[in-house]
């Protein structure tokens, strides 16, 4: 069985996709850039505040499905420029601070709306 998960606390999708789908203990979150769900644009700043963006996105949408950031098992982060790994990671571990989830990063040739950083995620129910 699988459930869609919405809420206005993360933006509407862009596209022919849900903002996360709850099948087998599981839930799994669609990538999300850094745009801001009251107003559906793009957060200003470089990446540190797009990360953050994003990862509230996440936080929004899990709160929606019972679950929360601590339950995360893995996430992706796809970055426009790898030069941004640090500063991205500075603000993803104060998500994480303890038993952070398994991650990949990689530099993306383009994201969504010219943004910096998306990041999706895998968590538990």
């Amino acid at each position: 069985m699988r459930e869609v998960i919405s809420t206005n606390d993360a933006p509407k999708a862009i596209g022919p996709y849900s903002q996360a789908i709850r099948a087998n203990g599981f839930i799994f979150v669609s990538g999300q850039t850094p745009m801001d769900p009251a107003t559906q644009q793009m957060v200003e700043g470089g990446v540190a505040e797009q990360t953050e963006r994003a990862l509230k996105n996440i936080e929004g949408i899990l709160k929606a499905a019972g679950s929360s950031m601590e339950k995360i098992v893995r996430c992706g982060v796809f970055l426009k420029d790898m030069n941004d790994f640090a500063a991205m990671n500075e603000v993803y571990a104060r998500f994480f601070r303890n038993a952070p989830p398994s991650r990949s990063t990689i530099e993306a040739a383009r994201l969504p709306k010219d943004c910096r950083v998306e990041i999706d995620a895998i968590a538990l129910e």
